[in-house]
């Protein structure tokens, strides 16, 4: 016989089988048993009366019984926890944006802290009464993880917690009286045990304090926001930046440029340059603000410094046949954003034309749509897979799913200033849609008039993020910012919001902010994923929410009201759509991350 043979023989025979094949009722248990020292615990004394618990505290009235050192696996992104129940042991489960927290009553926590229990629980922290099991998704009340109760066939209680991020149900029946929805306030004990785990934030914040920035703002009266800037005589928006021309006359050699005037406005600056007959110009945009080459007319070297917010400095420097006037901004211009400029005929008895230059970081693209802009928006990219081009979203194809909010509605205006901010959302929403639906994929609207989905705020973040049904690719939300009246020249540009909902959400969020950016060149303000949003935190699938402007400011509240410029927002937000559908990024992209 095999020496394996024998051992397992007298193994058998020593009166172990019964113990090994009570492991395998443990639900946590795969394989054979891991050898492993005995683990000693101390038994409860005996009940003190029928029908009460067990005196389960020592001489000194400290817990006798143990809580913790629990068992895990990891199954590809779901990660089992198990931990066994002493009998009188009680406990409450509060499911958080940061993981779940079990408050322990009738035993002692063992403190101790882990780095990593699995895919879907990065940390372990007990002590104080209190256990947290951190995930990197948040958790809702059904979502993000499952509960259950068990009892081995060796008579022992086990507590089974399940995490993943695609994961439903959350607990079991018999134990939904033990889940809280909001915790209670921690003991200065559990304060020193456990500290939240940082980029988190518990679920029961106030509600507020679950939206984006721009709607917490109270809505103001528009005689409070900053009055607009005016408009350049004579403006054309299908041409708002005259990058070279020539003032209509004939040059006089000689002829001197004066000083620049310089007008200032709530958010925008104007230079006014007063050019002689003749002159020609051609003007250079970069990252540190605007050049302006003229030829045929002399100046003196003249400078001037912080001007305004908007033009730190002017300079003009004499070259060969004419003047360099540079304007320092604190922003980057390209082309179309950041300046606008106006060549203004001379004014009676004046021979003098006006080159009239809007300085300001709101300023977008506001011109119309080219097109090979509106071509290239309806017809879908090539996507190259395995070496053979294909068309993507063909309709022999599955049609992929996205789900596109237009933020608020109804009785629920959102900010309120030079636009209100549901109907813009909704009106860039239908854009997007069109957009989509043309290039084959399937855009479902949350809301395609004007109506909120629930009374209540709450309940209406969640129906809207439950949209993302299984199927559904991603979700995106389409906002407004805004920013208080005496802050409001502060707020302008783009940014873009992701929560840890899901393993892409942030790749997603990139896409959006980096093609809306690109073809409004609005100013980047970035991503930001600093604030647990509902509407993120409860969708199972890639997630973002794009800010396209702040109506409180008085140059990017303009912007929010041309319809050119909500064309171009709906056009970036295609294309960064479907930019992740041809990339990837999506439900179905990452491990673990298929949308549910």
């Amino acid at each position: 016989m095999k020496p394996q043979a024998i051992f397992l023989s007298s193994v058998l025979s020593c009166g172990l089988a019964g113990s090994w094949a009570e492991a395998q009722a443990d639900p946590f248990q795969r394989a054979a048993p891991v050898q492993a020292a005995p683990n000693l615990r101390t038994s409860p004394a005996p009940a003190a009366a029928a029908g009460t618990p067990g005196n389960l505290n020592n001489l000194t009235g400290v817990p006798s019984v143990t809580f913790g050192t629990p068992r895990s696996s990891s199954d590809g992104s779901q990660t089992r926890v198990v931990f066994d129940l002493t009998p009188g042991v009680t406990y409450t489960l509060t499911p958080t944006f940061g993981g779940l927290r079990i408050d322990v009553r009738g035993a002692r926590v063992l403190p101790a802290v882990t780095a990593r229990l699995g895919a879907s629980v990065t940390e372990y922290r007990a002590g104080g009464g209190q256990v947290t099991l951190v995930t990197p998704f948040p958790l809702s009340l059904t979502d993000g993880w499952r509960a259950s109760e068990a009892t081995l066939a060796s008579g022992t209680r086990v507590l089974i917690l399940e995490f993943g991020p695609t994961l439903a149900g959350g607990a079991s029946p018999s134990l939904l009286a033990l889940v809280r929805t909001s915790a209670a306030p921690a003991t200065p004990a559990q304060t020193q045990a456990l500290t939240a785990p940082v980029g988190t934030a518990p679920a029961n914040l106030p509600l507020a304090a679950q939206l984006p920035p721009g709607d917490t703002v109270p809505s103001a009266s528009r005689s409070s926001l900053p009055p607009p800037a005016p408009a350049l005589p004579g403006q054309d928006p299908a041409r708002p930046s005259a990058l070279a021309g020539r003032a209509p006359g004939l040059l006089q050699p000689g002829a001197s440029l004066t000083p620049p005037r310089v007008g200032k406005n709530p958010g925008m600056t104007r230079v006014v340059l007063d050019l002689p007959p003749g002159v020609t110009y051609r003007m250079v945009p970069g990252s540190l603000g605007l050049r302006v080459d003229l030829d045929g007319v002399t100046a003196s070297q003249l400078t001037a410094q912080n001007v305004s917010p908007e033009v730190r400095a002017w300079r003009y420097e004499p070259t060969v046949g004419g003047v360099t006037v540079t304007l320092l901004t604190g922003t980057s211009l390209t082309d179309r954003s950041g300046w606008r400029a106006q060549l203004v005929p001379p004014t009676e008895g004046s021979d003098r034309s006006r080159l009239a230059i809007d300085l300001s970081p709101a300023l977008a693209d506001l011109t119309p749509l080219s097109a090979r802009e509106r071509v290239l928006a309806t017809v879908p990219r090539v996507s190259a897979i395995g070496g053979t081009a294909i068309l993507a979203f063909s309709a022999s194809m599955m049609q992929p799913r996205v789900v596109i909010d237009a933020g608020h509605g109804g009785r629920d205006p959102g900010a309120v200033g030079s636009i209100v901010e549901k109907q813009v959302t909704l009106d860039v929403a239908l854009r997007v849609r069109e957009l989509l639906r043309v290039a084959g994929v399937d855009a479902v609207l949350t809301r395609d008039s004007d109506r909120e989905l629930n009374p209540n705020k709450n309940t209406d973040l969640e129906m809207r993020a439950a949209m993302g049904t299984p199927g559904t690719q991603m979700f995106l939300s389409i906002h407004v910012n805004a920013m208080p009246a005496a802050n409001a020249l502060r707020g302008y540009g783009v940014e873009t919001w992701w929560n840890p909902n899901h393993p892409l959400s942030s790749s997603f969020a990139a896409l959006i902010q980096k093609n809306v950016v690109a073809v409004t060149g609005a100013f980047p303000q970035g991503l930001r994923n600093n604030r647990s949003l509902s509407v993120l935190r409860n969708s199972r699938i890639p997630a973002a929410l794009v800010e396209i402007g702040y109506t409180s400011h008085p140059v990017d509240g303009l912007n929010l009201k041309d319809s050119n410029y909500l064309d171009r927002v709906a056009l970036g937000i295609a294309q960064g759509i479907r930019e992740a559908l041809v990339t990837g990024v999506t439900a179905g992209g990452a491990v673990g991350g298929a949308g549910k």
